[in-house]
């Protein structure tokens, strides 16, 4: 197999900004913009006030608003509109302090716990468990009295409650990451424990810390008002917890004083909790979200006329089909799949027209990114986000699926289309025992009651080769091999009797005795419920054991289909002959294999029968 020249420029990547990803949010734009609203007039407050926070003005208790004061006056006769702008200073400054006091005392050793754990980790829970078992309302309370009130001290003692928070994300986020692959690389290529956890650790509890922060945030508002409220602090020192103290004290004869304090509380801390969430969704998934605007386009670029013959010639449908329509299991017609990008529309499946009997055991076979994953997942209705698909038709049993909705392809599903994933273990949910996610789907697609689905689904498993079924169905995904995983995942796709029975790389991450097990197990089943079979794979070795018929892509295209016999005896294509040498790797196929087992075996077995037969000469 010739080796494809490596580019020598590669193009450059565009690097997407996290801002402009965020403002495509509307929810988390209008937290953003209320946040600085907020921020801007506690930073302008000694310019945007239009009083002394603290003048008194005795015609002014109880006013209304009006008469040069927008909001009115508190019972002591001071302008609301004033101490509410200066007391936005005062309760920001309070969370800055407090979040920082607990991303320094949390963050650090929630990584280094998880990282090292054993004693340290020991040491470091147990002070988080015994801070958040006391009661920090009245331990801030005693600071209080302590410090004279002293504020900076008072946020710094409740950024200290309030780092266990931080402790726990970030111990269980350290947990999972020091057991990855790439930590032992890293270790094993002599990086130090200081980088470890500078360069990886800290960089994977990145997104939720930017959560807690923002809910950290919107507790000490809410915490620093409550102590307000309760007469700690200076009364000179305008805050919107004194403010609400006051309001709260004449709330049924004055409510407005109530009223406005509770207003800018209110809405700081949802746009903290709303900016947090956001955020967390943009660091969590870096890859930008196609809109609505570019699925729309990338669905008219697909959907674009075939031009003329001789011009663009990768806009003609590639592929054939055997069957007519009422005799096809399935049938695709110029399928094209694409995904919305900064140029324009990226097509990852270029006309594809192919189609299976039943009874027929179809492969397609290609190449990473060649498109054959997403081919069937067009059928099975399970594109990627953004992914658009367009097509001449898609039929399933005769019946055209490509125009139903999304509900009733959904329907399709467990009734008439199987479909058995790759990586056995990781399609197993592991909170649920094997019984639970067979049963389940045969009650609530099939409507069988929960003693019917259990005996099918103990039915399908001693078919698919399980010889311990009750055993099985009782065990988690955890507590079985992955041959048996995939035997399991099998059964769950044959059990609903469909006539189309999809396998995508269905003997990945299994060895080659289990491969050989499941593939014969596959055609055993196809026969038996005269299915439609289509396998997905990149290695000609299983078209080679188990398929009728094979469709051979290439970046998104068919450019080769037929019989497997011809195919593999005289392949019309360059790249399906490099495919076939590739797979095959000079070894003997499995004729000759038998060929060689039954010459080795026919002397030894003469050999026997004569010793066999001298022994009874002897004997006589």
């Amino acid at each position: 197999m010739t080796a494809a020249p490596f580019p020598a420029a590669l193009a450059p990547v565009k690097r997407i900004s996290l801002f402009r990803r965020f403002m495509r949010r509307p929810l988390g734009v209008v937290a953003l913009v209320v946040l600085l609203i907020v921020v801007a007039a506690a930073l302008l407050a000694p310019w945007l006030a239009p009083f002394d926070p603290n003048r008194v003005d005795f015609m002014l208790v109880h006013a209304e608003p009006g008469n040069g004061h927008l909001l009115g006056g508190d019972s002591a006769g001071r302008d609301i509109l004033s101490r509410l702008l200066y007391g936005a200073q005062t309760t920001l400054f309070g969370a800055v302090i407090t979040c920082g006091a607990g991303l320094l005392l949390g963050v650090p050793t929630g990584v280094v716990a998880g990282y090292f754990g054993g004693a340290v980790d020991r040491v470091f829970s147990w002070i988080s468990d015994a801070l958040q078992s006391v009661p920090g309302m009245i331990v801030l309370l005693v600071v209080a009295a302590g410090t004279g009130s002293s504020f900076p001290v008072l946020m710094v003692a409740l950024g200290i409650f309030l780092a266990p928070g931080y402790y726990r994300i970030t111990r269980a986020r350290a947990l999972a990451v020091g057991k990855e692959p790439y930590i032992d690389a890293a270790r094993v290529a002599g990086v130090t424990n200081p980088r470890i956890l500078r360069t990886h650790m800290l960089r994977a509890v990145y997104a939720p810390i930017v959560v807690q922060t923002a809910l950290t945030g919107g507790i000490a508002i809410g915490m620093q008002a409550g102590l307000q409220f309760l007469g700690i602090g200076s009364a000179s020192t305008p805050s919107w917890g004194q403010a609400m103290n006051d309001g709260f004290q004449t709330m049924l004869t004055y409510p407005l004083i109530l009223l406005w304090p509770s207003i800018a509380l209110g809405l700081t801390i949802a746009a903290l909790a709303f900016i947090g969430s956001t955020l967390a969704d943009l660091i969590s998934i870096r890859a930008e979200q196609p809109t609505r605007k570019g699925r729309i386009l990338a669905r008219r670029a697909l959907a674009a006329p075939a031009p003329e013959p001789g011009e663009l010639t990768d806009r003609v449908a590639s592929g054939e089909h055997q069957h007519s329509i009422e005799d096809c299991a399935l049938r695709i017609d110029n399928l094209r799949v694409g995904y919305p990008s900064p140029g324009g529309v990226k097509e990852v499946v270029r006309g594809v027209s192919l189609d299976a009997a039943p009874g027929e055991v179809l492969g397609i076979v290609g190449e990473s990114g060649s498109g054959k994953t997403q081919t069937v997942f067009t059928v099975l209705d399970l594109l990627p986000s953004g992914g658009t698909s367009v097509s001449d038709g898609i039929w399933v049993s005769g019946k055209e699926v490509s125009k139903l909705s999304t509900k009733e392809r959904a329907a399709l599903l467990g009734r008439s289309i199987g479909y058995v994933p790759q990586e056995p273990l990781s399609n197993l949910d592991p909170c649920y025992t094997v019984e639970h996610q067979l049963v389940e789907p045969l009650r609530h697609v099939h409507g069988m009651s929960k003693t019917d689905a259990r005996a099918r689904a103990r039915e399908v498993l001693v078919r698919v080769g399980i010889t311990d079924p009750d055993r099985v169905l009782g065990s988690y995904p955890h507590q079985i091999s992955g041959g048996m995983a995939q035997r399991v995942l099998i059964a769950g796709a044959v059990s609903g009797r469909p006539s189309l029975l999809v396998a995508d790389e269905p003997t990945t991450a299994l060895d080659v005795t289990v491969q050989a097990e499941v593939l014969e197990l596959l055609r055993e089943l196809q026969q038996e419920y005269n299915m439609a079979l289509v396998i997905v794979t990149h290695n000609f070795g299983v078209v080679a054991d188990i398929c009728d018929r094979v469709v051979v892509m290439k970046d998104g295209r068919i450019v080769e289909t037929g019989p497997v016999e011809r195919i593999f005896a005289n392949p019309e294509d360059p790249y399906t002959a490099e495919l076939i040498s590739a797979s095959l790797d000079d070894t003997e196929g499995r004729v000759e294999l038998d060929q060689t087992w039954e010459a080795q075996e026919s002397p030894v077995a003469e050999d026997v029968a004569a010793a066999h037969a001298g022994g009874e000469d002897g004997s006589r």
